[in-house]
């Protein structure tokens, strides 16, 4: 089938459409009202939140008003009940609009599956219902720059005081920082506990003792609002605890890094997915004036087109392939979760640095939409897991080896 000679940068999902026939009809649905958002409100948004490193609060409403807010959220407390797939797929349709407001929304979808996870009736009522009815935002705070990329060893203290805990410590690189209404924080009980036995709990944004650092200024993914959370001394009711006190190994890779991983991964895809889709858009319209021959005429450019295109479509296929694994519950889960966000990370700099090239001098303009891409798609490497990390993880667990 012939295309147009001219489509717009941002066309709903054009490399998704076969895939999406085989989504279950009611994350079909969730898709089509996820990507009615990222065209009317998230895209328009974009270069403004990139430029101005603006926290996209226009987007993350318009997603609440749609009522994806709950989206891993149980069906039976109002959320519509999604787990890894919904979670890739809709993180995949924001990502390609806006990078940054896909991992805000990301985050929030992972810290409302960690809430529900164990979730007490406390938790459903405080936190679970209002994330479902679209009036609560909530997020991840794991991340410390003195353990960097083992997200698990947290140095965050707690300690107990009557009724409450009270917190001391540091998180780095909290996305929505300062702007969620609750964080699920990563603690520690003991100065002498070793790897896997901490705690999470949920820090509510009017906590006294809790301060923000300076607003993130990046690269890329500039509206994440990726703010430092100091905990000095915080009072955090002892009802808030997820599960039971230092038991929370099971968190990590049942719960918090299969989520956190696919949101990630989907977020990336977008990404490249976007990046592809602006070159060959240029490559259709591109026409040399002496012999009248677009750059998609010329054999070489179609070669490399084709060589970006497999490794997208390679790398959607290992992420929905690792979530629906992960929502099956399948023992060999793990592995392909950990190789989703190494595997996305990898292609989203390969396709956005070839998009640069292929695009030629229009990829190079300030704050273009491939530039902003490469930045966006640059970060992959270096959030917590890092790649390096991850691929080592999922030569270890293929092995039947212990991870750390």
């Amino acid at each position: 089938m012939d295309r147009p000679a001219s489509e717009p940068g941002f066309t709903g999902r054009p490399y998704n459409r076969v895939m999406d026939e085989y989504l279950p009809g009611p994350l079909a649905r969730v898709v089509e009202r996820a990507d009615r958002v990222a065209t009317s409100t998230i895209g328009p948004d974009a270069e403004r939140v990139d430029r101005e490193a603006l926290w996209p609060e226009h987007g993350l409403r318009a997603l609440a008003a749609e009522g994806l807010g709950g989206l891993t959220v149980p069906a039976h407390l109002g959320g519509l009940g999604h787990g890894l797939l919904g979670l890739a797929v809709v993180t995949e349709t924001l990502g390609r609009a806006c990078a940054s407001t896909a991992m805000c929304y990301g985050m929030h979808c992972v810290g409302a599956a960690v809430i529900a996870a164990k979730a007490t009736p406390l938790h459903q009522e405080r936190y679970l219902r209002p994330i479902a009815r679209g009036e609560h935002l909530t997020t991840l705070a794991l991340s410390e720059s003195g353990t960097g990329a083992h997200f698990f060893l947290p140095q965050t203290r707690m300690d107990r005081d009557g009724d409450a805990f009270v917190l001391q410590g540091q998180k780095q690189f909290v996305t929505n920082g300062g702007h969620a209404d609750s964080y699920v924080v990563s603690t520690c009980a003991a100065e002498d506990a070793i790897g896997g036995e901490f705690s999470c709990l949920v820090v509510d944004n009017d906590t006294p003792a809790v301060q923000w650092g300076q607003p993130w200024q990046g690269l890329g993914m500039r509206g994440n609002s990726s703010r430092s959370m100091l905990l000095d001394g915080a009072h955090v009711p002892a009802a808030h605890l997820l599960g039971e006190e230092g038991d929370q190994v099971w968190y990590v890779f049942e719960v918090v890094a299969p989520y956190f991983l696919t949101a990630m991964a989907g977020t990336y895809l977008g990404v490249a997915a976007t990046a592809l889709e602006q070159v060959m858009q240029h490559m259709r319209e591109r026409r040399h004036a002496h012999s009248g021959q677009t750059l998609a005429d010329v054999d070489v450019l179609q070669h490399r087109v084709g060589q970006l295109w497999m490794k997208l479509e390679k790398s959607r296929l290992l992420l929905r392939h690792a979530a629906q694994l992960g929502d099956m519950g399948a023992a060999t889960a793990l592995t392909a979760i950990l190789a989703c966000k190494a595997d996305a990370g990898e292609t989203a700099v390969a396709v956005t640095n070839e998009a640069m090239t292929l695009g030629g001098g229009m990829a190079y303009r300030e704050n273009s939409t491939l530039a902003r891409c490469l930045r966006d798609a640059r970060a992959a490497h270096v959030m917590s897991p890092t790649t390096d990390l991850l691929t080592t993880w999922t030569g270890r667990n293929a092995l039947g080896l212990a991870l750390f």
